[in-house]
């Protein structure tokens, strides 16, 4: 799967126009509280925790509109909870909005 950052790119300059220190700060922000999120995810001891965890970064994907994130936190929620496939999707798009 590849990565598109356009709507978080877009959404940070439209909030931040020719501040790219506060956009970097912004992302910054949003890869670290979807990095936890993912670390939860791979911490959960049940089922539960998993959906939560996936649940909450489809909302944070959402805010920020990164559709990429949305449809993997959707697969998530969808799948086997602890799906290690999908974590690796998940950090490897992190890896690559970062």
């Amino acid at each position: 799967m590849s990565f598109d950052s356009g709507p978080l790119d877009r959404y940070l300059s439209s909030a931040f126009g020719d501040n790219p220190a506060m956009a970097m700060d912004l992302r910054v922000a949003f890869t670290g509280s979807a990095r936890d999120l993912a670390d939860l995810m791979r911490r959960a001891r049940c089922d539960a925790n998993w959906e939560m965890a996936a649940l909450r970064l489809k909302g944070l994907s959402a805010t920020f509109g990164v559709v990429p994130l949305i449809e993997l936190a959707e697969e998530a929620m969808a799948g086997a909870p602890g799906d290690p496939a999908v974590l690796r999707q998940i950090n490897q798009a992190l890896d690559d909005i970062a």
